[in-house]
């Protein structure tokens, strides 16, 4: 993924007489709002071992603010999450930057603001675009585990475009090194839906010592999904690795 830098500029006049009995003034304030950050892209990553997740890594944006002029000296600089219930803000003084971390897939709108000494408060939404990655891994099974994913984002937000999904089955020799000892499994790959109908299907084969993938496309991102691989012939030993991308319109 290229880095790139992204430039907000907002330029806020605000004035205000003070009127007095014998004359009148205006006191102007201006703030040349200025924030910069990295990328307004990245993918959340969900790594699954034998059907648990062992870690997620989160897509952490810095907003630097250090650009920002005002006629009056800032206060505070900050951020507000999207449905307004999450607020950061940091001492103009001490910091001039702050970082946000999605651990969820979605469109994400925040809200960067700043604040002078006079109170006045200048802000500008940004748009953060956050990718989902499962990867899972299973080894030594002859019953695989289901893959749930969702592709709704909690925030309510825009959905994403479409799901890939990349999934490779492994038939492992049962004789390390050695051909072999093994047969011949066939299974069926099936993407099924929270209301039980099978939206994709596809069968594979992978003989002793070999492995089958699959890669599709899924375009429908409204409901709860769940990737089964479910074998028919066989008994042997299987070794899985599946990736699962939910994506957005970099639009």
């Amino acid at each position: 993924m290229g880095q790139w830098k992204s430039v907000l500029v907002l330029i806020l006049f605000v004035s205000s007489s003070l009127a007095g009995c014998l004359e009148s003034s205006v006191d102007e304030a201006m703030i040349d709002f200025v924030v910069e950050y990295e990328s307004d892209s990245g993918v959340v990553i969900e790594t699954y071992v034998d059907g648990e997740r062992i870690s997620l890594e989160e897509v952490e944006v810095e907003f630097d603010f250090s650009k920002t002029t005002s006629s009056r000296a800032i206060e505070t600089y900050g951020l507000e999450s999207m449905d307004g219930t999450e607020t950061i803000t940091v001492d103009a003084g001490v910091a001039s930057s702050l970082s946000y971390a999605f651990d969820e897939h979605g469109i994400h709108n925040v809200t960067l603001f700043a604040v002078d000494a006079s109170g006045v408060k200048t802000s500008q939404m940004v748009s953060i675009r956050v990718d989902l990655r499962i990867d899972w891994s299973e080894a030594k099974t002859n019953d695989p585990a289901v893959l749930p994913f969702n592709p709704t984002p909690n925030n309510g937000g825009i959905h994403p475009i479409a799901i890939e999904i990349e999934s490779t089955v492994e038939n492992p020799s049962l004789i390390d090194g050695i051909g072999g000892g093994g047969q011949t499994v066939e299974f069926s790959w099936n993407i099924v839906d929270e209301l039980d109908d099978t939206c994709q299907s596809k069968g594979g084969t992978a003989e002793d010592g070999g492995e089958d993938t699959w890669q599709t496309i899924h375009f429908n991102t409204y409901l709860l999904h769940e990737l089964r691989i479910i074998p028919e012939e066989g008994q042997d030993y299987l070794n899985i690795q599946q990736t699962v991308s939910v994506l957005y319109s970099s639009d």
